[in-house]
């Protein structure tokens, strides 16, 4: 049954309505009143600017409409450097390619002549030149014989790739742009086509990638040696899409080292493909269960996670009136727990007693019978994770929460956004060896398309790939 037919005069409900029209809806039963109150209340939030069809908490924020979404709070302080500090600008040039002069004709406010001065001022402009032009190269291989191996030999091109004419500059670029800074195959070829006048195909510059993956992944391998041998490990995962179905991105990122996984699970069995051996370190995770399966010395759960938990249940859950006094005391632990991790000094005796002050708080909430039912699914996740939600007070290394590995799992995201993830997964390999490769240089301060030109050509002539920059 349609809309018009309960309710024939829809489209005069309102302000408007009569207690004539009131009273036909009310005789044409139950469904006509439930769906002239629903529509009352849709033109209501139209008239204050929401949507008319509100999305449910599990929405995630950018499916929403901009003005449904809460104003953000206006800023606390103002943008830019505090006062005192140097500023920061751009430093002078080192070399000068061209010269040029500019004087004045005439007086540009009231057309008369100028009296010439000795005056002058110097300003330097640097810009990209108009007509880009790429660098053709012919190369003659000589071909000579050897009579103890009874061959022929030649030596290696080291500019490019085996039967490939495109320059290892030009693939370590393209490369960068898409999986360091997620610009789309689409808008990475226009921009070489166009602009830097160097003729590409989609299919062509995706075969180079998959050679340089091939040709990279021992450093791929070594990053993943990195991570488990690192004294603090963040690790997060987040949906990716392969082939139209669905996968997961695993992130695993240390200070100056990361590495990515895209596998069709989220459980237990890609963790133990990871972890190889027993983690050494203290790994830092939400709570996530697959992640307690991981055999490590310590381990150390976001408590940010847990702050937004509590916001989350005091929005969405209804908890009954017992839980306000227990999120008090929750937020205040964890509030009192990280103001003391932010000592410099934690050799004083006070250090000590204010830490086993927070343990025993923590053991006594614990403890506490509580009849919320919010309130005891927090305790029981407590009651598992005892000995991870405290690690950071003990060791300054380790962080209170997950940030890191948000951070490195950014990129990734905007990525998917752009991208929408693989078609193949051969294209998911190559998506998370090069990314990891990428996201790992910008952590050490090298320059990507430098440090990748120069390994493709000591590997095209010795055969062997140097190690990654440290």
């Amino acid at each position: 049954m349609t809309s018009s037919s309960i309710v024939p005069d829809a489209a005069r409900l309102g302000p408007n309505l009569t207690a004539e029209q009131a009273r036909v809806i009310y005789l044409r039963g139950e469904e006509a009143v439930v769906f002239a109150l629903l529509e009352l209340a849709a033109q209501l939030r139209r008239s204050q600017g929401q949507c008319a069809s509100v999305s449910s908490p599990a929405t995630p924020s950018g499916m929403k409409p901009i003005y449904q979404k809460p104003d953000t709070p206006r800023r606390r302080k103002r943008a830019g450097r505090k006062a005192g500090h140097a500023g920061s600008r751009r430093p002078p040039p080192e070399h000068i390619d061209e010269h040029k002069e500019h004087r004045a004709a005439c007086c540009p406010d009231c057309q008369g002549p100028l009296k010439r001065c000795a005056k002058t001022r110097t300003r330097y402009t640097e810009d990209i030149p108009e007509n880009i032009q790429p660098v053709v190269t012919e190369h003659v291989v000589h071909r000579d014989w050897c009579p103890r191996c009874r061959k022929s030999v030649e030596p290696r091109v080291p500019d490019a790739l085996p039967g490939c004419q495109i320059g290892n500059r030009v693939v370590a670029l393209s490369a960068w742009l898409h999986y360091g800074q997620g610009q789309t195959l689409d808008h990475i070829v226009e921009v070489f086509n166009s602009h830097l006048h160097f003729k590409l195909t989609a299919g062509g510059l995706v075969q180079q990638w998959y050679r340089v993956q091939e040709v990279l992944y021992p450093w791929y391998e070594q990053l993943h040696g990195e991570c488990l041998d690192s004294a603090v490990l963040n690790a997060d995962e987040t949906g990716w899409r392969v082939n139209g179905k669905g996968h997961w991105l695993w992130c695993f990122t240390a200070p100056r080292t990361t590495c990515y996984l895209i596998d069709r699970r989220r459980g237990k069995p890609v963790v133990a493909r990871f972890f190889r051996k027993a983690f050494r370190g203290t790994l830092v995770t939400d709570f996530w269960g697959p992640y307690n399966a991981v055999v490590c010395s310590a381990r150390q759960v976001c408590l940010a996670h847990l702050l937004r938990d509590l916001e989350h249940v005091e929005r969405y859950k209804s908890p009954s009136p017992q839980w306000p006094a227990f999120a008090k005391k929750l937020r205040r632990l964890v509030g009192d727990a990280i103001r003391l991790s932010r000592w410099e000094d934690r050799g004083p005796p006070e250090y000590a007693r204010r830490r086993e002050c927070i343990h025993t708080r923590l053991d006594k909430l614990i403890a506490t019978p509580w009849d919320d039912k919010q309130a005891k699914r927090l305790l029981k996740r407590f009651r598992r994770h005892r000995q991870d939600l405290l690690t950071f007070l003990d060791d300054p290394a380790v962080p209170f929460d997950n940030n890191a590995a948000e951070r490195a799992i950014r990129p990734a995201v905007i990525i998917r956004k752009n991208s929408y993830g693989n078609r193949s997964h051969r294209g998911a390999d190559t998506q998370a060896v090069l990314m990891s490769i990428y996201r790992t240089l910008k952590q050490r301060g090298h320059d990507p398309l430098t440090t990748i030109t120069e390994a493709l050509a000591e590997y095209l002539r010795t055969g062997k790939l140097p190690p990654l920059p440290p």
